[in-house]
C-alpha cells in the first residue's frame, strides 16, 4: 500500500511538473540538464552506483527496474524530441533568432599592407610571384630543357632568367588581354591584323621553347616522385606544389578576410590525359582539374584553394565534401566567429554543427536526401503550395528551412531565424501579362543570394582576362590558373589601397611593367607635312624668282648622281627635291619612307 501510495504522489507530481510553463532561458537550462541527466545514468554503467539506492522508506529499488523506469524515461523524451522535429512550422510560428557569435579575426581585416607606401600593379603581383618564387621557376625550367634536349628535342636553348621569365609572363597577360586566334598570330607581320608588340620583347621561338619547358618542380625529383605511383607516398600533385604553397601562403599573409566568407568549387577545363583529369567530370563531355576555393564575400579574394585529386585527397575521412570546407578553414589563420556560405554539395547537418562548435556560422542550401535533414512529410510544401510559403524546423543552433519560389529552395543555417520579415521582388504572369508582386522571403535565402555572389564575384574576375589556353601539359594549366589568381588578388589589393583604378587600367599597366615597357608609345609621324614649299624667300625681283634660293637635289644626287639644282623642297624633311613633270623627285623620295 505504502509503495502504491508512493507511485501515485510521484505520478501527480510529474503531472503537476508538466502543466508548468518555462521562458525560452529556462527551458533552454531545462533541456541541458535533462540530457546531462540522460547522459550520466545509463542502466548499465550505473549499475554498481543504484545498487545503494533507495526509497524514501528506506526500502531498496531493483536494479533492473531502476534500469527499465530509466529506458522507458529515454524512450518517452526521444519520440517527444522527434515529434517536435518531424513537425515542419509556418512563417506566423516565431522563429529564435541564435545567439550571435562574437567575430574575433586574428588580424584586423583589409589588406596586410602599409597605406603610406605607394603599391604598383607590379609590385602588388609580385606579392605571390616574387623574385624568389621566379628564380625558382627559371631554375627548374631550364633544367627541364636540358632534360629535354637530352632526350632529342631539337630546338635552340639558352638559360632563361628572371627577368626575361618576367616578360613572358607579361606576354601572356596580354594574349589575355588582347585576344588573337592562335598564338601564332601574335608575330604575324604584314597584315592588317598584326600586332607589333609581341615581336619587341621576345621571339615567336623563344616565347613557344619556355611555354613547352615551364616547370614548377625540378625534373630529377618528377622522376623520383613517379616511381612511387601506385603507393601511399607518390603525390599527385608533387609537379605544382612549390609554387601552390607559395601561392596559397601569400593569399593568406597579404590580406585578411572580412566576416562573410563563401566555399565553392572552381572548375579549369584541361583534355590531358591524367588520372587527376579523368576524375575530375562536373560537367558531361568536358574533362578538367576542381579547385575548392575560398572567398571574401565582400570583394571576391580568393583567401585559399585546394586542388582536388580524386578519392582520398583529403586525410580527415568524413566524405569529400565536409573534408573540402575543413581543409581551408584554419581557426589559427581567420580566427573566429566568421560566416560561411556554401552550396549545397557542402553542407550536411554535421558540418554545419561541427563548424558551430569551432565558433564558425554556417548557412546553405542542402540536398533532402543527404543524411540527418528532416525528411517529415507532416505540414510540409508540396508542389501545389503558393509562392511565398515557408516552412521550418528547429534543432538546437541548427535551422532547416524550405521556402517555395519557382521551385522548392531548401536551406540551413545556424546563424539565422527561419523569418524575420524579409520581402523579395518576383514577376508573376497573370492574364497575359507581367505584373510585379511581393512575396515573403525566409533569412537563410536572402543572406545566402547576397553573400554567395562573392565567389562568382572571384570567377568573374579571373574570366575577364584570364590567361588560360591550349596546353598539352597538365601542371601548365595550373600554372596558368595560379597567375589568374596573382592577378585577380593583386587588383583587389590595389582597389582596396587606392580604389581609383578600373580592372582593365590596372592588367594594362601590369603588363606594362612586366615587359619593362612604357604604356605611351611615340606617335607615328603623319604625312601631311610632307608638302613642296620654295627653297628660299620669293623675292620681288621677277627676273630672278625660278633662280633664287636653288639648291642640289637631294635625290638626284644620290640615286642619278647628278647636282641638279632645285627652288623646290620639302616641308617635313627640309630637302631640295626636283619638281617637274619629267622629273619628280619628291615623289621618289617619299616613297622610301
Amino acid at each position: 500500500m505504502a509503495r502504491r501510495a508512493r507511485k501515485r504522489a510521484l505520478r501527480e507530481n510529474m503531472d503537476s511538473e508538466e502543466e508548468c510553463t518555462f521562458s525560452s532561458e529556462e527551458e533552454e537550462d531545462f533541456e541541458d540538464e535533462r540530457l546531462h541527466f540522460e547522459e550520466r545514468f545509463d542502466p548499465v554503467e550505473d549499475t554498481n552506483k543504484c545498487e545503494d539506492d533507495s526509497d524514501s522508506d528506506g526500502d531498496k529499488i531493483p536494479v533492473a527496474k531502476r534500469g527499465k523506469k530509466i529506458l522507458s524515461l529515454k524512450a518517452e523524451t526521444n519520440a517527444e524530441r522527434n515529434q517536435k522535429t518531424l513537425s515542419w512550422r509556418e512563417e506566423t510560428d516565431v522563429d529564435m533568432t541564435p545567439k550571435t557569435m562574437r567575430f574575433q579575426p586574428a588580424q584586423e581585416p583589409g589588406p596586410q599592407l602599409s597605406l603610406a607606401d605607394s603599391h604598383s600593379p607590379m609590385s602588388l603581383f609580385k606579392l605571390f610571384f616574387s623574385e624568389s618564387a621566379v628564380s625558382n621557376l627559371c631554375n627548374n625550367t631550364n633544367a627541364q630543357a636540358a632534360r629535354a634536349q637530352a632526350k632529342g628535342r631539337k630546338y635552340s636553348w639558352t638559360d632563361v632568367s628572371v627577368d626575361e621569365l618576367y616578360h613572358y609572363i607579361g606576354l601572356v597577360f596580354y594574349m589575355a588581354t588582347v585576344k588573337m586566334s592562335s598564338i601564332v598570330d601574335y608575330w604575324r607581320q604584314h597584315s592588317i591584323f598584326s600586332v607589333p608588340f609581341p615581336a619587341t620583347i621576345m621571339s615567336r621561338d623563344r616565347y613557344r621553347t619556355i611555354s613547352w619547358n615551364v616547370h614548377m618542380s625540378h625534373p630529377d625529383a618528377d622522376k623520383e616522385n613517379d616511381k612511387k605511383r601506385g603507393t601511399a607516398e607518390h603525390d599527385r600533385l608533387f609537379r605544382v606544389k612549390p609554387l601552390m604553397d607559395t601561392i596559397r601562403l601569400a593569399c593568406k599573409a597579404f590580406y585578411h578576410p572580412r566576416k562573410n566568407l563563401a566555399v565553392n568549387e572552381r572548375f579549369v577545363a584541361c583534355r590531358a590525359n591524367t588520372e587527376m583529369a579523368r576524375n575530375m567530370k562536373p560537367i558531361p563531355t568536358k574533362v578538367g582539374f576542381k579547385f575548392f576555393v575560398l572567398a571574401d564575400s565582400s570583394n571576391g579574394y580568393t583567401v585559399d584553394l585546394n586542388v582536388y585529386t580524386g578519392k582520398n585527397s583529403f586525410p580527415i575521412g568524413h566524405g569529400l565534401s565536409y573534408d573540402a570546407v575543413m581543409s581551408l578553414l584554419d581557426k589559427k589563420v581567420l580566427g573566429s566567429g566568421y560566416h560561411v556560405y556554401m552550396d549545397d554539395f557542402y553542407t550536411s547537418p554535421k558540418l554545419l554543427t561541427d563548424l558551430f562548435a569551432m565558433k564558425f556560422g554556417a548557412c546553405g542550401t542542402y540536398r533532402d536526401y543527404r543524411k540527418d535533414f528532416p525528411r517529415s512529410a507532416s505540414n510540409s510544401l508540396t508542389k501545389k503550395s503558393t509562392r511565398g510559403s515557408i516552412r521550418w524546423i528547429r534543432d538546437g543552433p541548427l535551422v532547416c528551412v524550405k521556402w517555395m519560389d519557382k521551385q522548392e529552395v531548401s536551406v540551413c543555417s545556424t546563424i539565422h531565424a527561419a523569418y524575420k520579415g524579409d520581402r523579395v521582388k518576383r514577376k508573376v504572369k497573370a492574364q497575359d501579362k507581367w505584373k510585379t508582386k511581393i512575396f515573403p522571403c525566409p533569412a537563410p535565402v536572402t543572406a545566402y543570394n547576397h553573400h554567395m555572389a562573392g565567389v562568382d564575384l572571384s570567377d568573374q574576375l579571373l574570366q575577364y582576362y584570364t590567361a588560360q589556353h591550349k596546353t598539352m601539359k597538365w601542371y601548365r594549366k595550373v600554372f596558368l590558373h595560379f597567375l589568374d589568381v596573382a592577378a585577380a588578388n593583386a587588383f583587389i589589393l590595389h582597389k582596396e589601397l587606392n580604389g581609383n583604378m578600373t580592372h582593365k587600367a590596372f592588367m594594362e599597366q601590369l603588363i606594362a611593367e612586366l615587359c619593362g615597357v612604357s604604356q605611351k608609345v611615340a606617335p607615328k609621324h603623319s604625312s601631311s607635312g610632307h608638302v613642296p614649299v620654295p627653297g628660299a624667300e620669293l623675292t620681288s625681283d621677277v627676273r630672278n624668282i625660278a633662280t633664287a634660293g636653288r639648291r642640289i637635289c637631294a635625290h638626284c644626287k644620290a640615286v642619278r648622281g647628278k647636282k641638279q639644282q632645285t627652288p623646290w623642297k620639302c616641308q617635313e624633311c627640309d630637302v631640295h627635291l626636283c619638281l617637274q613633270l619629267n622629273r619628280n623627285c619628291f615623289q621618289e623620295w617619299h616613297k622610301g619612307l
